[in-house]
This record gives C-alpha cells, structure tokens and sequence, in this order.
C-alpha cells in the first residue's frame, strides 16, 4: 500500500529533476499540490541530517545530584522533599551554575586558606576554568572569533602569573600545576636577526653616545670640583665648630 501511494505520488508531482519530484503547479496555484499523494513525495530527496559530535566536558565529572553553589550549605536543606532537592540539585542547573561549582572545586585544591579569594594561584585556578569552558564551546563552534580572541586573552594573562610564581616561589608553581593539570612550557628566547642595517644602526647609536657624552665632560667636571668644594668647606666649618684641626 505503501509503495502503491508513493508511486502515485510521484506520478501526481510531474517529472523528476535531480532525483527530486517537481511538483507541476507552483507554490500558491492550482492542482494536485494539496493531494495527500504529492505531500508524501515532497521529502523523498531530502539529505539525512549529519548529528553533532559529542566532545567531553569538564562538567561531565559532576554529579547531577549535587546541589547548587547557593544552596550547598543551607542547613534545611536536608528537611525539603526530594523533589525540592532535584529542582536545586546540577540535574536542573544551567551551564553558569555547573561553572561555579567547577570553579570552586578548582579554587579548592589550590587556596592557602579558607579566606584566600585573590592569591595568585586563585586566579590561576579560576583562569584555568573559564579556559577549558572556551576549548569545549570553540570544538563545537570553531568560527566563533569573539571567543577564541577572549580565551587566548586568558592565556596569556595565566601565564603571566605562573611566570611570576616560578620566579618568586617556585614550590607553590610546581604544586599549582600538579593540582590544576597544566603543562606549562617556557616561551622561546628572544632572538633578533642581525642585518647589515641593525649593524649600521647599533654602530651609529654609539657614536652618538659618545660625543654626546664627550660635549657633557667640562660641566659634569665643573659640577664634580664645585661638590668637593662644597664637601672642603662643610669638613673645614666641622673641624672648627669642634676646635680640631683639618
């Protein structure tokens, strides 16, 4: 039956073009368009639709039971019904409410203490989450600038804290990696290809400098002489205030 109604769809619509079934009056007129037959041969081409790939997400660790970052420590929160407890727990949480609770999870392993908000491994490890949020939106949507230009704003300033931590307390850089499972890797030197005109350029900055400092020799001498004289006269009007003699 089937086979028998597609069949006499496709007679109904007119020729084919493409693979596709034209239908033989156009849109808004007249004829067989509204037949059942015909709208049963209208998606005969149409392309399957590719499904989206699944990356994995810093969140997927989270349990869904868990409540939210406002409700955690509210003490009747044990007292509620359960289905109180499922409308505050992750399982109906939005992604910005999954992100506070990874965020906090993170600030955790790597706070001095209870009260350290603002320490520089705090802001690596908050850095580190909005970080890895970016990589995960930016597999799915490779094109999206706005937020790729933002998360390597957030490299970037990461890795100027964690510079500063290695030069100042290499202990709490080597812990702040190890916890956080960031690879941090040394930027290259610098190095400047030498040209004929950097030569030329080098050599001329230095011939400056040096007449430049010759035309300055007479007055730093004169102000030289005129601060030993000063220094003579303050040891000589010492000596005498103290009846000793120079």
């Amino acid at each position: 039956m089937l086979a028998l109604r597609t069949v006499l769809g496709r007679c109904l619509a007119g020729p084919v073009r493409g693979g596709a079934a034209v239908l033989g009056s156009a849109r808004g007129g007249g004829g067989p368009a509204g037949s059942p037959f015909v709208q049963a041969a209208r998606c005969y081409a149409r392309p399957a639709r590719r499904r989206r790939k699944e990356f994995p997400s810093q969140l997927d660790v989270l349990p869904p039971t868990m409540l939210k970052k406002d409700y955690a420590n509210v003490s009747v929160i044990n007292s509620v019904d359960d289905v109180v407890k499922r409308l505050l727990s992750l399982e109906m949480a939005s992604q910005r409410e999954k992100m506070k609770i990874k965020t906090q999870q993170l600030v955790e392993k790597v706070r001095r203490s209870p009260n350290d908000n603002g320490s520089f491994e705090v802001q690596v490890a908050i850095l580190t989450a909005k970080i890895r949020s970016y990589e995960e939106h930016l597999q799915i949507h490779p094109k999206d600038k706005n937020n790729r230009r933002r998360m390597l704003m957030a490299m970037d300033h990461r890795r100027k804290l964690l510079a500063y931590l290695r030069r100042v307390r290499y202990d709490v850089f080597e812990n702040t990696c190890k916890q956080l499972n960031i690879q941090y890797t040394l930027p290259p030197p610098y190095c400047r290809r030498i040209t004929k005109r950097l030569l030329v350029k080098k050599a001329f900055c230095l011939k400056v400098f040096q007449e430049v400092q010759k035309l300055k020799a007479p007055e730093r001498l004169k102000q030289r002489k005129e601060w030993q004289a000063r220094a003579r006269a303050a040891r000589e009007a010492q000596a005498q205030c103290e009846g000793t003699p120079v």
